[in-house]
This record gives C-alpha cells, sequence and structure tokens, in this order.
C-alpha cells in the first residue's frame, strides 16, 4: 500500500500532471457539450475530426513555442515571432505574386528559400544584439517586434497581398497519408529538435548557458555561440509558422499575422514547466502546453462562451494551471494535508 502511494505521490508532483489534468478536462467539457467531438472519420481518404482540427490548428503555435523553449531555457525571451511569421508570409506572397507561373512548384520553393533566408537573417541580427552587443533579450527582441510588421508593410506595399497557388496553399490545406500537412511539418521539427537536443550534447549546453553562463563559459562552453543558435533557430520555426499561417488565408496580412502569438507561445512553454529563470527545458511539455492553449480556444466556441469573455476565460484556465504548478502552493497545500491528517490512534496492548 505504502509503494502505491508513493508511486501515486509522485505521479501528482510531476510538472506535467496538472497541465494533463487540464487538458482531460477541457477535452471532457468539449465532450459532454457535443457527443461526437472525438469522432474521427475517414473521407476521400483523409481523418476528420475535432481532435485532428486541434492537430492541425496547434501546428503553427507548436513550432512558434518550439523555438521560444530553446530561447527561454537560455534566460532569453523572443517578442519578435509574431513580426517575423508576417515578414516570412510577405516576402514568400510577393515573390509568389509578381511571378508569371504562381502553379510553379520551382517558383514557390524559390520563394519559401527567399523568405527562410531573410527569417534567418533576423535571428542573426537578434542573436547579435544579445549575444555579443549585451542588450537585455526582451529589448533586444522589442526592435523587430516594433520594426517588424513595418518591414513586411513595405514588402507588400502597405496592401494585403494575395495569391492563387495549389503548392503554396497544400502548407496548411493539404493532406498527406491521410494527416494535415501543416501537422505533419509541425510534428517533423518537433520529433527532429526532441532528438537533437536529447541526442546531442546541444540540449545540455543549452540548459548549461540557461543555468549559469559565467560558469559555462569557464568551462569551454561557446555561450555566445549557442545563444546564437537558439535565436536563429527561433526566427526559423517562426519562419515556417509565417507559411503555415499565410497558406491557410493565401494571403499576406503585415498587420495580423502571428498577432500577439509570442504571448501564446510563453504561456505554452511556461505550462509546459519550463522556467522562465532558464535551465532546463522540456519539448514534451512545451506540446502538452500548446495542445491546452489550443483545446482551450475550441471549448470556448464550442461551450459558446460570449466572444468578449474569451480572454479573461482564457487566462483564468491558465493562471490556475500555472498555480496548481508553482512550488510554493503545491508546498503548501501538502502541509495542509499534514496538518489535517487524523493521528494515527494507539491500539492498547
Amino acid at each position: 500500500m505504502s509503494s502505491v502511494t508513493t508511486s501515486a505521490g509522485a505521479v501528482v508532483r510531476h510538472r506535467l500532471f496538472w497541465p494533463v489534468v487540464a487538458l482531460a478536462v477541457l477535452l471532457l467539457a468539449c465532450v459532454l457539450k457535443s457527443n461526437t467531438f472525438l469522432d474521427i472519420t475517414v473521407r476521400d481518404g483523409h481523418l476528420y475530426g475535432g481532435p485532428i482540427d486541434i492537430v492541425r490548428r496547434s501546428s503553427v503555435l507548436l513550432l512558434v513555442a518550439l523555438g521560444m523553449t530553446l530561447v527561454i531555457a537560455t534566460r532569453g525571451i523572443d517578442l519578435s515571432v509574431g513580426a517575423v511569421m508576417a515578414i516570412a508570409g510577405a516576402v514568400a506572397l510577393s515573390q509568389i505574386a509578381a511571378s508569371d507561373n504562381p502553379e510553379s512548384l520551382a517558383v514557390v520553393l524559390s520563394a519559401i528559400g527567399s523568405a527562410v533566408l531573410v527569417c534567418l537573417l533576423i535571428g542573426v541580427f537578434n542573436g547579435f544584439l544579445v549575444a555579443v552587443v549585451g542588450i537585455q533579450p526582451i529589448i533586444a527582441t522589442l526592435v523587430i517586434m516594433t520594426a517588424g510588421r513595418g518591414i513586411a508593410m513595405l514588402i507588400t506595399g502597405g496592401q494585403i497581398t494575395t495569391v492563387n497557388s495549389a503548392p503554396y496553399k497544400t502548407i496548411a490545406t493539404g493532406y498527406w497519408l491521410g494527416l494535415p500537412v501543416a501537422a505533419l511539418i509541425a510534428g517533423f521539427f518537433f520529433v527532429a529538435m526532441a532528438l537533437i537536443t536529447r541526442r546531442t550534447a546541444l540540449g545540455v549546453l543549452i540548459e548549461s548557458v540557461g543555468i549559469n553562463p559565467v560558469a559555462s563559459r569557464l568551462a569551454g562552453v561557446r555561450a555566445r555561440t549557442i545563444i546564437w543558435t537558439v535565436y536563429i533557430l527561433c526566427a526559423f520555426f517562426a519562419c515556417v509558422a509565417g507559411f503555415i499561417r499565410s497558406s491557410d488565408i493565401m494571403a499576406a496580412d503585415a498587420n495580423n499575422a502571428g498577432l500577439f502569438i509570442e504571448l501564446d507561445a510563453i504561456l505554452a512553454v511556461v505550462i509546459g514547466g519550463t522556467s522562465l529563470a532558464g535551465g532546463k527545458f522540456s519539448l514534451v511539455g512545451t506540446l502538452v502546453g500548446v495542445l491546452v492553449i489550443t483545446t482551450l480556444t475550441f471549448s470556448v466556441t464550442i461551450l459558446g462562451i460570449p466572444a468578449n469573455a474569451v480572454s479573461l476565460f482564457k487566462a483564468l484556465v491558465v493562471i490556475l494551471v500555472c498555480l496548481l504548478q508553482s512550488p510554493v502552493v503545491r508546498h503548501k497545500l501538502r502541509a495542509r494535508r499534514r496538518a489535517t491528517a487524523p493521528a494515527p490512534v494507539e491500539v492498547p496492548a
């Protein structure tokens, strides 16, 4: 009995316990409101249903949160990811719209390559400001956050650029092996980064820089290179997310593309158990955090909560999950349980 109790206590104390519970509660609420929410059907060889929609809509946020996790692990923050998404869509769609054959796969790949190059340069710039110049990450990335949308508007000429290109539209709305292409893209990069950070030294180096950058530098770790790398990766993942978002609406909207997504990404990382103070990080935890936020958005719609109360409802759920994860709150709850536990009754011999 004691071993069972110990195991149960270890499960409850796990940093992903409450996020998983929150996800299960949200799914249960959706099922109670709509009995067919979890049903998955096959039409024309493609999978459809509530879970598939959640996975597909999670792809953009997962990509952004993936890069944000690595940046936060080094004690940084990247507020420019939304602007990078806007720039990626603006560069790609402007180049496709200017071509004579938007349906050409070569044209689409060339446009995507140009956008990736521009976004990587932005990542290099962010990393330079943080790692070399020594500017605080929140200030350094705020530069691109404020100027990035202006850059995107200059690229599009201040207009919403729309195109009609089947190869580009496939990024967000296409299917492969019955699954959404957007989800497969996000899943590929998630698995790749999970393997790279846990099967190579990169993950340990990132955590060492986040825990103590001075000690890691004295130990021979090139802290500047690591910081530069995570900001470049963050910009790259935001770029891919920008492709998915612009492909979904087939338009480059410099004002609204990726607007405030940096806040959702930070929330997903925190819900997943990664500390904003840097150090150890969990990509699996980030995935759970992304699913919680996406499912929360779905449940708000399904439950019929008024649109003007969506942000409040979302904030309450996130605050509750974060409080339950807090070491201080969990310590106080354990102390209260011990104080209220009945004293053992001694049986006279």
